[in-house]
């Protein structure tokens, strides 16, 4: 009897701390993002894992979430050989990572989560990058520009916005392909630019972006309407 008593006491000493590990992750997760509607987290473990604060498997689903101002359908990631404080969460205290974990995952995007996105400064400033290096010498001229449109086609972006330059506000419309290079860089071509009333540029010159080295990604597909991206990325602590 003893001994049966000693094992339901660790049992439920087990799941006591599984609750309060998965309420933690939650709210950590939930602390990256401005917004999200479900988040649901499925953990992988043994006792001795649990009690040490390291986690070898974790498997977490979100929807409708708002990171910086983007807005993200679904995303799924698979995280693995997660070190974090077990000791200050079990008294309460908030969930930190111990060690750097690749995640793997994949996001969906819908068209319309990035026009809703466009007012965001990461999605800003990521549009703004593109521009800069496509139109060097006329954003050299341009205060500001706001972005009114995107439109997502079979491999292809369409981006619509106005640059308000010293003269009269100017419409101006890139049309390029979107191809994945390597893991970490996203390659843009063939490329056409309209500004104001005429084709300004069309070439298929390649424009490459970097996104660093804490980024691998596997694959990333544009059909009408969305963009899915499956890959890895390093969470630091």
């Amino acid at each position: 009897m003893p001994e049966q008593n000693s094992d339901s006491k660790r049992t439920s000493k087990i799941r006591i701390i599984t609750n309060l590990l998965t309420k933690a992750l939650k709210l950590w997760l939930r602390a990256q993002v401005s917004q999200v509607s479900q988040i649901e987290v499925e953990i992988s473990a043994s006792d001795r894992q649990l009690l040490s604060g390291k986690v070898p498997w974790v498997k977490i689903f979100a929807s409708h979430a708002v990171y910086q101002g983007l807005r993200i359908g679904q995303i799924q990631l698979v995280a693995e050989n997660i070190q974090v404080n077990i000791g200050s969460i079990v008294k309460g205290q908030p969930l930190r990572l111990l060690e750097t974990v690749p995640v793997v995952g994949e996001l969906l995007v819908e068209e319309k989560d990035l026009n809703d996105s466009l007012s965001s400064e990461l999605l800003t400033a990521a549009l703004n990058d593109v521009l800069v290096k496509l139109l060097p010498e006329q954003c050299a001229k341009t205060k500001s520009i706001s972005w009114q449109k995107i439109i997502l086609e079979n491999n292809q972006i369409i981006l619509s916005g106005i640059l308000a330059s010293e003269g009269k506000p100017t419409p101006v419309e890139i049309c390029t392909g979107l191809s994945l290079i390597g893991g970490c860089e996203l390659q843009l071509a063939p490329l056409q630019i309209k500004y104001d009333t005429g084709t300004l540029a069309q070439s298929n010159q390649e424009y490459n972006f970097n996104l660093g080295s804490e980024v691998d990604i596997q694959e990333l597909t544009l059909i009408p309407g969305q963009l899915l991206c499956r890959g890895r990325i390093n969470v630091n602590p």
